[in-house]
């Protein structure tokens, strides 16, 4: 199997700057995206801290001898004890520079994080940014906002649609990487089918598109990944980009397929 990806960052029309970051680890094929909070522009130190945090563990990590900080849950898997290990190990690192640097008090960032290993996709995530996938055109969220809207909606399953865009408190999170010194992670398993796609993005994104625009823009972009990033953005600038705006679109190919895909649009590229 393999797989092609494309990315896209840009502030939105409201934020004169942009506190969201991504990371694409090609080796691992882990794919990550933050979206940072804080003060005088410190959500951007969080974010771009957090992930960077997370590469240098895997790149750690490579040799299974590796020793890590934090002990191993015996009801996960060796790669799901790897990506939550590595979120933790942010949140510490966020925490920490929260806490002794005075110009960073408050800052945190949340994180969504996709790794294919094998036949399986990982996703490992810390706040309100989400994972998705599209499988023969249905699109499914993966992952489950830690917001205090989300916490509503499963203390009362019957809260109408209108009640749910009504909400005061739709987004505050209660989770997120750098409140506090330790933080739970949520990770998810799925087995992986060629074509599936998969996409990471903030609340920059869903906040401005519901899932089933997403998934139309991602089936009309069919193998044009780039083209695919650019009008999930652009979109969500036209509904308004009041916050900033971050997506990763991967995508599964047999090999003969990608041999094929990719020579159409490198060439292209060129």
């Amino acid at each position: 199997m393999k797989i092609r990806y494309a990315a896209k960052t840009d502030p939105g029309m409201k934020r004169t700057h942009n506190e969201d970051f991504y990371l694409t680890l090609d080796e691992e094929k882990l794919f990550i995206v933050a979206d940072g909070m804080g003060g005088h522009a410190m959500g951007e130190v969080a974010s771009k801290m957090a992930a960077e945090t997370l590469q240098e563990f895997y790149k750690r990590t490579k040799d299974e001898d590796a020793t890590w900080p934090y002990k191993m849950d015996r009801q996960l898997s060796y790669v799901e004890n790897r990506l939550v290990c590595g979120i933790k190990l942010a949140n510490w690192k966020v925490h920490e520079s929260a806490t002794k640097d005075p110009r960073c008090k408050g800052m945190g960032t949340t994180m969504v994080t996709c790794m294919l290993n094998g036949d399986r996709a990982y996703f490992g995530w810390v706040g309100d940014s989400r994972g998705y996938r599209l499988r023969n055109g249905v699109i499914k969220q993966m992952t489950r906002d830690h917001s205090l809207l989300e916490d509503y909606k499963e203390a009362k399953p019957d809260m109408t649609e209108e009640e749910q865009r009504n909400f005061p408190h739709k987004n505050v999170i209660t989770r997120a990487l750098g409140m506090r010194e330790t933080v739970q992670v949520d990770i998810r398993p799925e087995g992986i089918e060629i074509g599936d796609v998969f996409m990471l993005c903030c609340d920059g994104l869903t906040g401005m598109i519901d899932d089933q625009r997403i998934g139309e823009i991602i089936k009309n972009a069919d193998e044009d990944l780039e083209k695919c990033v650019t009008d999930l953005v652009d979109q969500a600038n036209k509904n308004g980009g009041v916050d900033n705006i971050t997506v990763i679109v991967l995508r599964t190919y047999e090999d003969e397929k990608y041999k094929e895909v990719a020579e159409k649009f490198d060439k292209k590229k060129n």
